[in-house]
Formats: structure tokens, C-alpha cells, sequence
């Protein structure tokens, strides 16, 4: 009799739901029924024109697009560099640039060459299912701070000076997912502070900033020199399906996550990488989604609570609404597929941003159309109506 091969356990982590909630909507779109989109942070504008441009001008040219460097194509790095110096007046020294497989990948190289095994990562109770995931995967222990609307759902010190046991990590997010929320420049500096005194690591994810309502977003690189800062071409610069991503890695790390890097991807996708350094000159076209955003966002502010959605994060930034549906259910993935069910609107049970009290939330993504945002306010309005 043979036996069974061995089964790793690393890979037995919980599902990513945003994409059980694709999928469930997928289905429903397959069977000729009309799903309106609410559930996954995709922007609904494809990739700036001069993007679009660039690639086209490099499939047909004479560059055979083979491997690059295992950091990034030099154009792209020093273009990334310029764009901290321009956005946030922060000199980034090319060498400390990153060009990565998304931020997906950021985070894994980023993980690898700062953690071990056993070591505890703090990070803010709701956030991005894929921290706890990937830092489990590797053997690293999240740490999750339960946050609330007296929090503004960050991360604060009186939190992390209240844990029982040290941590080697933070990560922060700012503006935040699923939540919207950011830190001002004083918060952010004071958790930098922190980690400085005591050792931590601070992992920045930023991968919302440009996607902003009022406050512009600080970037922890102004005020960490030792910190990861992770960002993506997906949401500002609408590039998903491209899967381009950058760190700023320190100095200490650098080596690491270059052989990381060369081992695990060898490069990020070359099309990608030269065609993004258009991006960087496509912000009338980026800033004008961003002002559509701001719009849909205004709009489920207001019709959100007509809904029986009354107890909303502030959603400073991002393209999410965080709602408090405890009053409608305790069980939000039921609500959610009753919604996708009878309203065609896919929206996302907070369980994936936070096991322990999600059952209490849906996230609602606004990044759509305005056709589509205010038409799925129609229907929530009068589904509600005929509870």
C-alpha cells in the first residue's frame, strides 16, 4: 500500500473571503444575472493612457523584454525615488528602492528579511487579511490590537505598551483597509518613536496614498529610516492586473531582500516595470478618478444610512466604507450573501479584516462607477425598505 505524501501546514490558512465573494459573484454573472460590484478594491478605470501607450510602444519595439535586475529596472527606481522627493519632499536614495511583484510581494520579501520564526508582529484589529496570513505562513505570530471607533481603528502606544509579551514588528496603514482611517503626522511619529525605543520593526503599508479626502497621507519614510514602505502601482495608479509594487527597503535589509528577491522572483514582470515609468506623468488623468471616488464616497455617506447603515468609519482615505451592521445581524457573511442574493450587490463580511469581531461589519468598496454606486444605493435603500 503507498502512502500519502506529507501535506505542509503552513499552507492551511484562512481563506482570503474577498475572493469566496468574487467568485460567489462570478457564478451569479455566469447564470445571466447582474452583479453590481462592491465587494473587491479594484479600481473600475483601467491603467493611464501613457501607461497603456508605453507598453504598446515595448511589445512592438526591439527590446526582448527578458529578466531585469532583481530590485527593478534603474528608470523605474529613480522615478520612484523622484516621486517622494516631489510628493513628500523626502530624499529616497535610489539604492533603498524596490521594484516588486506588487505589494504583495513587498510584504513577503519584506516579512522574510525582517522576522524570524517565533517572532510577534503587531498590527491594528480590523486590517488586511493577507498581514496575518502571510506572517503565519512563514511561522511569525500576529498580534492582533483590538481597535474601535475610540482608536479610529489605528494602532495607538497606550495599545502597545498594554501587550503582555515584546513584539518585533508593527505594520501600520494609512489611509487604512478596510476602514478608510489614517494617522495624522503626530500619530505616526509617536509609533515610530515607539519602535525606536523599543527595537520594533515598523512596517508601513501605503498603497492608499493619493486616495485621500481632505488630509494628505504622511509617509512613514519621513519619519523611520528604519522602516519597510511598502506601496503599489494598483489603486492610485489603477494598475492592478499589472502586479507592480515597490519598498523602501533600510539599508540593513537591502542585501537580503535583493537575494530574497533574485531566489523567489527573480524580477517583477519587465512590461510592467517599463511601461510604469509613465505613470508617474499620468496624475490630471489619476487625480480626476480620485476626485470620481470622492464623489461616490460623499454620496454612500449620505444614502448608507437611509439603508439602516448608520455606524460608519470615518473613510478619510482609501476607497471603503466600514460598516457596523450588529443592529442588522450577527453574522455578516449571511448578510452578505442574503444582499448578493436579493439586491446583486457583492460586498464583503468583516471576518476577513477581523476573526475575532467581523461578524459585526460589512466593507462596501466605492472605487466603481457613479453609475453603479448610486444605483447599488437604490437597492440597499429599498431592500431595507422591505425588510
Amino acid at each position: 500500500m503507498s502512502k500519502q505524501p506529507k501535506v505542509s501546514k503552513r499552507g492551511a490558512i484562512p481563506p482570503f473571503f474577498v475572493m469566496e465573494v468574487m467568485r460567489a459573484a462570478a457564478e451569479r454573472e455566469a447564470a445571466g444575472l447582474e452583479v453590481l460590484h462592491m465587494e473587491v478594491g479594484q479600481p473600475s478605470s483601467g491603467a493611464p493612457r501613457g501607461v497603456v501607450e508605453a507598453a504598446a510602444a515595448a511589445v512592438v519595439g526591439t527590446d526582448p523584454l527578458g529578466y531585469t535586475g532583481a530590485l527593478g529596472i534603474p528608470p523605474l527606481r529613480a522615478a520612484i525615488a523622484k516621486w517622494y522627493k516631489d510628493r513628500y519632499g523626502v530624499d529616497v536614495p535610489e539604492r533603498r528602492v524596490v521594484v516588486t511583484t506588487g505589494s504583495s510581494g513587498a510584504f513577503q520579501l519584506g516579512f522574510l528579511a525582517a522576522f524570524d520564526p517565533g517572532d510577534r508582529v503587531a498590527m491594528a484589529s480590523p486590517s488586511y487579511p493577507a498581514y496575518r496570513h502571510t506572517l503565519t505562513a512563514i511561522g511569525v505570530e500576529p498580534v492582533e490590537l483590538p481597535t474601535g471607533p475610540e482608536h479610529r481603528f489605528q494602532p495607538t502606544v497606550e495599545l502597545l505598551e498594554a501587550l503582555d509579551e515584546p513584539v518585533q514588528g508593527l505594520i501600520v496603514a494609512s489611509p487604512a483597509n478596510p476602514t478608510g482611517t489614517m494617522l495624522s503626522r503626530e500619530e505616526l511619529t509617536a509609533l515610530s518613536d515607539w519602535c525606536r525605543a523599543n527595537g520594533v520593526r515598523m512596517v508601513s503599508d501605503e498603497i492608499y496614498h493619493g486616495l485621500t479626502y481632505g488630509t494628505a497621507a504622511v509617509t512613514a519614510a519621513e519619519v523611520n529610516e528604519q522602516a519597510l514602505v511598502v506601496n503599489s502601482f494598483s489603486k492610485y495608479f489603477s494598475m492592478t492586473g499589472w502586479r507592480l509594487g515597490w519598498m523602501i527597503v533600510p539599508d540593513d535589509l537591502l542585501r537580503s531582500v535583493e537575494c530574497l528577491a533574485q531566489n523567489l522572483f527573480i524580477s517583477a514582470p519587465t512590461l510592467s516595470q517599463v511601461s510604469a515609468v509613465a505613470a508617474f506623468d499620468c496624475t490630471a488623468e489619476l487625480d480626476g478618478h480620485v476626485a470620481r471616488y470622492a464623489r461616490n464616497r460623499a454620496l454612500l455617506l449620505e444614502e448608507l444610512p437611509k439603508a439602516g447603515f448608520d455606524k460608519l468609519a470615518p473613510a478619510d482615505g482609501a476607497f471603503y466604507i466600514y460598516a457596523d451592521v450588529s443592529e442588522m445581524s450577527d453574522d455578516s457573511e449571511a448578510l452578505a450573501k442574503d444582499i448578493l442574493e436579493e439586491t446583486g450587490i457583492a460586498c464583503t463580511p468583516g471576518i476577513d479584516f477581523d476573526p475575532a469581531r467581523g461578524r459585526r461589519f460589512l466593507r462596501f468598496s466605492f472605487a466603481g462607477s457613479e453609475t453603479t454606486i448610486a444605483e447599488a444605493a437604490r437597492r440597499l435603500i429599498a431592500w431595507r425598505a422591505g425588510k
